[in-house]
């Protein structure tokens, strides 16, 4: 073995491990954000429930959505960190995540009353930034899977 293909491997081992480094981050982010969004509306849910029942779409369903939107936030978050099903909460966190950004932008669209229950310092942020915010996180999530996928493939040299 000569020292070029000790390199070569070598470059391929960094370029593994700066991969899966990349999805551990992608993956963390996702997962904290899940479970502190999560937290916030279960830890002060009558004003995430209140303010479900001001979104005429809404109204008529806001105490089941109050406890269903924390719930899967909790349960995408447990497939992200599950070995076995990452990819599928990757894919998961993705969908939701559009969903949510789908929302922000017909109320940006469309509502002249823009309530946000979003909880914690997400809230803070303006119907345009976090607009901004979502598809960031959206087009991280789409990375993470495109760096899942190609992770599980073995690469011979």
């Amino acid at each position: 073995m000569d020292s070029t293909s000790v390199t070569t491997k070598q470059l391929f081992q960094q370029r593994d491990q700066l991969k899966q480094l990349l999805i551990l981050a992608i993956k963390g982010l996702c997962i904290f954000l899940l479970i502190y969004t999560a937290k916030e509306k279960i830890v002060d849910h009558e004003r995430f429930y209140k303010g479900l029942q001001k979104i005429q779409l809404l109204k008529d369903y806001a105490q089941t959505i109050s406890w269903l939107v924390p719930a899967t936030e909790i349960a995408v978050a447990l497939a992200i960190i599950i070995p076995k099903t990452q990819k599928l909460g990757l894919y998961l966190f993705t969908i939701m995540m559009s969903i949510f950004t789908l929302y922000i932008a017909s109320m940006l669209l469309w509502a002249e009353k823009k309530p946000c229950h979003c909880g914690g310092a997400i809230e803070t942020l303006t119907w345009g930034q976090h607009l901004v915010f979502n598809i960031g996180f959206i087009l991280m999530a789409i990375f993470g899977i495109y760096l899942h996928k190609n992770s599980n493939r073995k690469i011979n040299h």
